[in-house]
């Protein structure tokens, strides 16, 4: 599944003035790979394929993962992006590998992996309880001025 929003966010001047060195972190927002998070979610009814509309089995649906991924990659962000700005999601790619029935517990797992300027770039692990993977997805969100994105 591939998710990506109409709009493309090109390379403007400003995201050359960010500060990203050669080491690959973000001196402006202090952001840096390894950056990581782990987000654990007890599969209730409503996260079903069901319950969101994207099937007819009462598992773990795909759309919720997406969220679970993002989830886990703000999570891994907390604290480093300046007051007055925020990230958003502009694409993820995921393969949902296994079926996750409800009461059962996964554990997400974010990892920020580039620093390009303002986009940034996360590769997720979704796993079990027994550590057997459910999901891999890669996240990328690009941090913008809050109220500027929110004036569009």
């Amino acid at each position: 599944m591939i998710w990506s929003p109409a709009r493309s966010y090109p390379q403007t001047p400003g995201d050359q003035a960010s500060g990203v060195s050669s080491t690959g972190v973000d001196e402006e927002h202090h952001l840096q790979a390894g950056l990581s998070a782990e987000i654990t979610l007890t599969v209730a009814e409503s996260d079903t394929a069901i319950a969101l509309g994207s099937g007819d089995v009462p598992v773990l649906a795909t759309p919720r993962l997406v969220a679970l991924c993002e989830e886990a990659t703000v999570a891994a962000m907390a604290g480093q992006i300046p007051e007055g700005s925020t990230s958003v999601g502009i694409r993820v790619e995921i393969e949902h590998m296994k079926p996750s029935v409800v009461g059962e517990t996964v554990v997400a797992r974010a990892t920020l992996v580039d620093v390009d300027a303002r986009r940034l770039q996360f590769t997720t692990t979704v796993a079990d309880a027994n550590g057997a993977a459910i999901a891999v997805a890669r996240v990328w969100r690009v941090v913008v001025e809050r109220d500027r994105f929110l004036d569009r």
